[in-house]
């Protein structure tokens, strides 16, 4: 018997399927990491500097704190608790539409206090290794938050934040705290590096490639 054979149009049709089926799988899938699991992201600023420079890329892991509602930001399966010490990046409390990278350096029930630079959580000073200060000048409270502040209690379900950058960083010593639903996940290693004032394609964009600082993690 002879077997019944496929028409050219029909095989046509399974084709295009089988690809639309496999782009529709290939988004939906790409959507759910980028969601739940990990995100790209660049740093544009020297507010973390000299942890993270302006030019590096960053994966920013989503899972590590738990799982979220998405949009929402609601947690509905927690695995554990923000850290004094993570790097977190998170939407920023006056325009919820950017989003900031900094340092967690008060969580919630956490007294802070900032006095000549020096940072004090719960009465004591920090091991603050990441810490950089470029200028010796110490501004009175009156003048400015940025070396004199506080004590403030931290709130629940609320983070408080510092870059490493500490003479040059907007924090939460000048706009407040961070609600922790807004808090997008932990960045854990730099995938690529390089200075994006040199133009995109050029040589000088790839000679400025930093090597050294790739597949590094960050602490």
């Amino acid at each position: 018997m002879r077997g019944r054979s496929l028409s050219g149009k029909n095989s046509s049709k399974s084709v295009f399927r089988e690809y639309f089926e496999a782009i529709v799988i290939a988004v939906l899938l790409a959507l759910f990491i980028r969601t739940f699991v990990v995100q790209a992201f660049k740093i544009p600023s020297g507010s973390m500097l000299p942890t993270l420079q302006i030019g590096d890329h960053l994966l920013v892991n989503k899972f590590i704190y738990g799982i979220k509602v998405p949009f929402s930001g609601k947690m509905i399966v927690p695995f554990k608790k923000i850290s004094r010490g993570d790097v977190v990046v998170f939407r920023f409390p006056k325009d919820r539409s950017v989003d900031y990278i900094k340092r967690v350096i008060g969580t919630p029930g956490d007294t802070v206090e900032i006095k000549n630079k020096q940072v004090f959580v719960n009465g004591e000073p920090i091991d603050d290794p990441h810490a950089h200060i470029s200028s010796s000048a110490i501004l009175d409270k009156k003048v400015s938050p940025r070396d004199n502040f506080g004590p403030i209690l931290v709130p629940e379900d609320r983070i408080f934040v510092m870059g490493d950058n500490r003479d040059n960083s907007y924090d939460s010593r000048f706009w407040g705290f961070v609600d922790q639903k807004d808090v997008l996940g932990k960045a854990f290693i730099l995938y690529w590096s390089w200075d994006i004032k040199e133009p995109l394609f050029s040589f000088d964009r790839f000679a400025s490639i930093r090597w050294g600082r790739i597949a590094n993690l960050i602490d």
